[in-house]
C-alpha cells in the first residue's frame, strides 16, 4: 500500500472489527445513523448478477460453487466432504433470502464490484456489510482466513476511502460479524464503485459468505433538553414540589398560593406558602445527555421492577459458557461498569432507591460477542429482601434494559 492509500485510510476511516486492534478506533463519536440509503440484500432466488465483469471469477448458481466461482443462494450444505459449514438461512435467518457465496480463486483478485446511485455529496456516511468464513474449523482445509480490502472509487475510478477488514477466522458454526467503516462522499458525487478484493491466495480453507451491504447517513444527534427542577423537601412530606396557581379566595389566616398560566416551578422562599402534594411531580432524572451506545442503538425494556426504598445490591455474571464476554454498564446514562468481564465471579455494584432518586434505568451494552454469541448474562438484584433474577442477551445491534421504581 503507498503512502498516499494509508493516510486516506487514517482520515476519512474509523473502523470496528469487535475488539479494536493496533490503528483502529472505536465507533465515531457524535453520530446518528439514518436507515439506510441503499441496501444490497441479494433478494431471494435467482437474481441478476449485479457484478460487472470480472477477471478472476465467474457466476455460478450451485449451492457449492468451485474455486473461482460466487452464487447467490439462501443455503449450502454437505460441501467439499462437509469441509464448509451449513447455512438454512442468509444473515437477517430468512430461509428464502440469498447471500453471496464466495469460494475463492487460487490467484485472488476482485470478487465484487458494482456501482450504486442515490448518495449525497458531501456527506457523512457508513458503509457496512455483514460476512462469515464458510470454512469449518479443524476441517479438511488448513487454516487460510480470506482478507478482503474494500474500496470505494467514484465512477471515473478515483479512489474515495479504503480499508481491510483482517482476516475472517474460521468457526464451528456460522457466526456472522458486521465490517463496517465511515467515509465523506467528494462534492458533487451522488454515485459510488463499491470494489472488494480478497488478499489471501490460495483455493482450500480460503472461502467465505458476504450479506446486507448498506449505507447508512450519519448526522448529528439532537442536543438534549434539561429542564431545572428545584426540589423542597419536608419533613412530613417524602417529596414535593413550589408551583404557583391562580389567585383564588383561601380562609383566614392562610398564604394564598399563587400560579401563572405556564405552571412555572419557582424558588421563591416557602416560609408562608403551603407545600402542595398533589398532583405528586417527580424529579426527571434525564438530564445527562444520552450516549452514543444507547442512542445508536435499540434499548428494549426487559425487567421493571417496583421495591421500598432502600439499598439495592446488584450482582452481574456470565449466563452460559465462559466465553470472553463484556459488557458497559449505564446508570441513568451514566457509564459506571466499562468493558467489563462477565465470569462465574460477579461483577457487584449498589444503588439507592428513595424519594430523591425514585426512577433508575440499567443498560447493559455489549462490547463485543464473545467466542458464543450472543452476549448473555445474569443479573441478581437483592432489595429488602428480596431477589430478582434477570436473564440478559444483548448485539452489536440491541441493548438490554433494566427499569427500577420506588413503590408508592
Amino acid at each position: 500500500m503507498n503512502r498516499k492509500s494509508f493516510i486516506n485510510i487514517i482520515i476519512q476511516f474509523i473502523f470496528l472489527l469487535g475488539i479494536p486492534g493496533p490503528g483502529l478506533q472505536a465507533q465515531e463519536s457524535n453520530c446518528v445513523l439514518l436507515p439506510p440509503t441503499i441496501s444490497i440484500d441479494f433478494g431471494s432466488g435467482h437474481i441478476r448478477d449485479i457484478n460487472t465483469v470480472l477477471p478472476k471469477y465467474r457466476h455460478d448458481f450451485t449451492t457449492c460453487p468451485i474455486d473461482g466461482s460466487y452464487s447467490y443462494v439462501s443455503h449450502t450444505s454437505d460441501c467439499f466432504n462437509d469441509d464448509w459449514l451449513t447455512f438454512n438461512t442468509d444473515h437477517t435467518s430468512n430461509a428464502e433470502g440469498n447471500m453471496m457465496l464466495v469460494n475463492a480463486s487460487e490467484t485472488g483478485g476482485v470478487f465484487f464490484n458494482t456501482s450504486i446511485n442515490g448518495l449525497k455529496a458531501n456527506t457523512k456516511y457508513q458503509f457496512a456489510a455483514w460476512m462469515v468464513n464458510v470454512c469449518r474449523i479443524n476441517g479438511g482445509c488448513s487454516p487460510l482466513p480470506p482478507n478482503i480490502t474494500v474500496r470505494l472509487l467514484t465512477a471515473a475510478g478515483k479512489e474515495v476511502a479504503e480499508f481491510i477488514t483482517g482476516q475472517l477466522a474460521q468457526m464451528d458454526v456460522p457466526r456472522w460479524k458486521k465490517y463496517y467503516a465511515f467515509f465523506v462522499t467528494p462534492p458533487d458525487v451522488s454515485t459510488l464503485i463499491i470494489n472488494m478484493e480478497d488478499n489471501t491466495l490460495g483455493g482450500c480453507g480460503n472461502d467465505f459468505a458476504m450479506d446486507d451491504i448498506t449505507f447508512c447517513e450519519c448526522v448529528k444527534p439532537a442536543p438534549p433538553v434539561q429542564t431545572e427542577i428545584t426540589r423542597v423537601e419536608k419533613p412530613a412530606v417524602k417529596e414535593a414540589f413550589i408551583i404557583k396557581t391562580p389567585p383564588k379566595k383561601t380562609p383566614a389566616k392562610r398564604a394564598p398560593a399563587k400560579k401563572d398560566t405556564t405552571a412555572l416551578i419557582t424558588k421563591k422562599s416557602v416560609a408562608n406558602i403551603p407545600v402542595m402534594t398533589s398532583p405528586s411531580i417527580k424529579e426527571n432524572p434525564f438530564v445527562t445527555p444520552v450516549p452514543q451506545p444507547i442512542l445508536t442503538r435499540e434499548n428494549p425494556v426487559i425487567k421493571q421492577i417496583e421495591t421500598m426504598a432502600g439499598e439495592m445490591m446488584i450482582d452481574l455474571y456470565d449466563n452460559a459458557e465462559i466465553d470472553n464476554d463484556t459488557v458497559s454498564i449505564y446508570h441513568n446514562n451514566k457509564l459506571i461498569i466499562s468493558r467489563a468481564g462477565l465470569s462465574a465471579k460477579p461483577i457487584h455494584f449498589k444503588i439507592t432507591i428513595d424519594a430523591i432518586q425514585p426512577h433508575h434505568e440499567l443498560v447493559m451494552v455489549a462490547n463485543n460477542l464473545g467466542s458464543i454469541p450472543p452476549n448473555t448474562s445474569l443479573m441478581i438484584i437483592t432489595a429488602n429482601n428480596k431477589r430478582y433474577e434477570v436473564h440478559i442477551s444483548s448485539s452489536e445491534q440491541k441493548n438490554a434494559k433494566v427499569v427500577i421504581d420506588l413503590k408508592e
